[in-house]
């Protein structure tokens, strides 16, 4: 695919070069048609097959899995592409370059005694999901197409093996910078800090390491707000897990939110509810903390001076997130400007629903629909009390110019957790996946509320037990 490579202009300590372990039977069951175009690739799927699954290697290509540590619920180790391969980049329509990464192809020198390679299921839960999140608007990271290899894999069971081809702005995360900082020497650590400048073309202003961290900090706060805003739970937010273009990456464990709940914890091994839907934006500003402190080194010579620079960009955060976070909240209800009033309108809706328990997609779709009624939060006598407020305060608009702004900003519907799980359970099982492309379709467009949309409530079966995601490898 005429792919470059320039991660390897970096010091080999970010890198280690390696190929991809070839499989017996490569079979291609997805391809990511609209993604090919953007990416201006020609060749047809089943040429590429060979690529994907990692058995034909271009000699012109470098193939290489990267270093990088983390914090992973909060205690450090060293990590590094355990399982993925970098093949390359590649110019996208928008002008800026696109990496092109192998996932489950394969040992590298990161692995630590896994094998290397991916279940059928994680990868189709990482294509359905990367997919949805870019209809909804959110930065993430894309899925190009998913190879079945036609071996079994060992995890609890044995498992259909599958590779993932995953499409990112950049694979750099807050763990490259602290791998550098704690593995690295101080020129490393510079060299890595110009290639994110120049990659990511950030304005850089006396001291362009401020400017790069003023960067990721504003990339991360509307990225967070875009997540709060739909009801979607990461997971797994370790520092590895946060890339520096504000991209959603690493799609293990995570959901959307049925009832409303900030204490939601979708992941099975998060037993104290670190990664929890109302913890996120602080976890993120602990990241970048994390962030921070890696560049120390290049914000000032003056170790103190460096903290206090470090500082005060990072309090920034705390208020870009707020702000995102407010002006979606109140466009959620149709308004335009975050006055106070507004703010505190929506904010008494989210208790209200937290309360009340109510469905968090389905209960600003029947606001945006004029039938808020259907849900019985709104039936309650506080829900009755809102209503009236909301209505008054919304009196003198237009009320189609109202439902169609709304319309804007509330999907008519996500990937519902069962039925995500219910796709993905089948073709591991049983080999067939019509349920997933299916699937693929229903999350596509979810601003248009068509009829065919609006018939499909996907409401998750009545059930005592809660929902529970895995980190599935």
């Amino acid at each position: 695919m005429n792919l470059t490579q320039s991660y390897l202009n970096l010091p080999e300590i970010f890198y280690k070069k390696v190929h991809p372990t070839p499989v017996h039977e490569p079979q291609l069951i997805i391809w990511n048609d609209e993604l090919a175009k953007e990416l201006h690739i020609e060749e047809t799927p089943e040429h590429l097959t060979g690529l994907l699954a990692g058995n034909e290697i271009p000699d012109s290509l470098t193939p290489i899995a990267q270093a990088y540590a983390g914090h992973q619920f909060g205690n450090f180790t060293m990590l590094g592409d355990g399982r993925a391969i970098l093949l390359g980049e590649r110019q996208a329509a928008d002008g800026l370059s696109r990496d092109i990464q192998l996932k489950g192809s394969g040992r590298t020198p990161f692995s630590r005694g896994g094998d290397g390679r991916a279940a059928l299921g994680p990868m189709l839960r990482e294509y359905v999901m990367s997919e949805a999140m870019n209809e909804l608007r959110i930065p993430t990271t894309r899925s190009l197409a998913v190879v079945y290899t036609g071996e079994g894999i060992q995890r609890e069971s044995v498992l259909p093996g599958a590779i993932l081809t995953r499409v990112a702005k950049s694979h750099l995360r807050v763990g490259t910078f602290q791998y550098a900082r704690n593995y690295g020497t101080t020129e490393d650590l510079r060299a890595l800090a110009d290639y994110a400048l120049a990659h990511f073309q950030i304005e850089t202003n006396e001291n362009p390491y401020h400017a790069l961290l003023e960067h990721v900090i504003h990339q991360q706060a509307e990225l967070l707000a875009k997540w709060q805003l739909v009801g979607f739970v990461h997971g797994v937010m370790n520092t590895d897990n946060m890339a520096l273009s504000g991209e959603t990456i690493d799609y293990g464990p995570c959901a959307f939110l049925d009832t409303y709940d900030p204490a939601t914890v979708f992941s099975s091994i998060d037993r104290q509810g670190r990664y929890a839907y109302g913890n996120q934006p602080g976890i993120a500003g602990w990241n970048l903390a994390r962030f921070a402190e890696s560049l120390l080194p290049l914000l000032h010579e003056d170790p103190e001076q460096a903290a206090g620079d470090a500082q005060q960009i990072l309090d920034q955060f705390p208020q870009s997130f707020q702000d995102a976070y407010n002006l979606g909240l109140i466009k959620k209800i149709g308004f335009l400007e975050t006055t106070p009033e507004n703010v505190r309108l929506a904010n008494r809706l989210l208790e209200l629903m937290a309360s009340e328990k109510a469905d968090f997609t389905l209960t600003f779709r029947s606001l945006t629909l004029g039938i808020p009624k259907t849900e019985s939060v709104f039936r309650t006598e506080v829900g009755v009390r809102w209503l009236a407020d909301w209505q008054q305060a919304t009196a003198e608009e237009d009320s189609l110019e109202l439902r169609k702004r709304m319309q804007q900003v509330n999907p008519a519907l996500i990937p519902r957790n069962h039925l995500v799980q219910q796709a993905l359970d089948i073709a591991e099982e049983v080999g067939n996946m019509q349920p997933f492309y299916e699937l693929l379709t229903l999350v596509k467009n979810p601003f248009d509320y068509t009829q065919d949309q609006l018939t499909k409530q996907q409401l998750p079966p009545d059930t005592d037990q809660p929902f529970v995601t895995y980190c599935g490898t």
